[in-house]
């Protein structure tokens, strides 16, 4: 125990407890949307979108982070509008965008000498590649979400009906795209504690898990930030006491409370 406490003065772990509580905090709050919407596959689409992105910072040997931000908000833009604008299904647009982004993440990466080892951290997560302009970009966002809050009723009254919403007068193709900007810009965020091949996890299984938890939107959403937060926390610091990836060992924490609420809940 002494040394667990040890490991969490050192300025790292802190920036990285600090990241991953933030992280699992906001993208369980835009995965209750995420769930009740039935838009998985955009969290999937996006998170893989950020790829790309991140591929061309490193050939440009620039920080990935601020490259893969305006990639995948690009990407997420270009979903709405080719959905909305276009005789095309989301999951087929999703499809797409999803597609080119990773041809180019391919491309770019063939084209970057030397970028095995900084490739495979934002694939998989680091916890040492955490920087505190990362913890100031988890924070500017999470600064924003919350200005942002007044907009969870509508967000919340378009997921359960859009027809409806719509006769209300409620702006639904404007709040889709602001809603697919955040979803973006928290995806991006959270890749240095998820990596890129499970970032997705953490939008849809806190959500999920509260879904069967809750039969109430608000309570959903109280409860899935909460899960999101605590199984980050916690997780980080199982990965440093079993020296194991940190996404991995916090996605696998957060499917557990999952598979335990599934198996108990009535």
């Amino acid at each position: 125990m002494s040394e667990l406490l040890d490991a969490f003065q050192l300025a790292f772990m802190q920036r990285a407890m600090v990241a991953s509580i933030v992280v699992g905090a906001l993208a369980s709050y835009f995965g209750v949307f995420v769930v009740q919407r039935r838009l998985s596959f955009l969290g999937v689409g996006l998170s893989h979108a950020a790829f790309g992105g991140v591929a061309l910072g490193l050939l440009l040997q620039v920080d990935p982070m601020w490259v893969a931000l305006p990639f995948t908000v690009v990407v997420a833009l270009g979903i709405n509008v080719v959905t909305h604008r276009g005789d095309i299904a989301g999951d087929t647009a999703i499809g797409i965008f999803f597609a080119v982004a990773i041809a180019l993440g391919v491309v770019f990466l063939a084209l970057t000498p030397r970028y095995t080892a900084d490739a495979f951290a934002y694939l998989f997560g680091s916890i040492l590649a955490v920087k505190t302009s990362d913890v100031w970009l988890v924070g500017g966002i999470a600064a924003i979400t919350l200005l942002l809050l007044p907009m969870w009723g509508r967000w919340a009254y378009a997921s359960f009906d859009r027809d409806l919403a719509r006769a209300g007068r409620v702006p639904v193709q404007r709040d889709d795209l602001l809603l697919s900007v955040l979803l973006a810009v928290t995806i991006v965020a959270s890749v240095k504690i998820a990596g890129i091949i499970l970032v997705a996890a953490f939008l849809v299984i806190p959500a999920a898990t509260a879904r069967l938890l809750t039969s109430r939107f608000r309570s959903m959403t109280i409860l899935s930030v909460s899960i999101g937060s605590f199984t980050a926390a916690g997780g980080l610091v199982l990965s440093y006491v079993f020296d194991i990836p940190s996404g991995a060992t916090i996605v696998l924490f957060q499917a557990v409370l999952f598979f335990l609420a599934f198996v108990f809940h009535r």
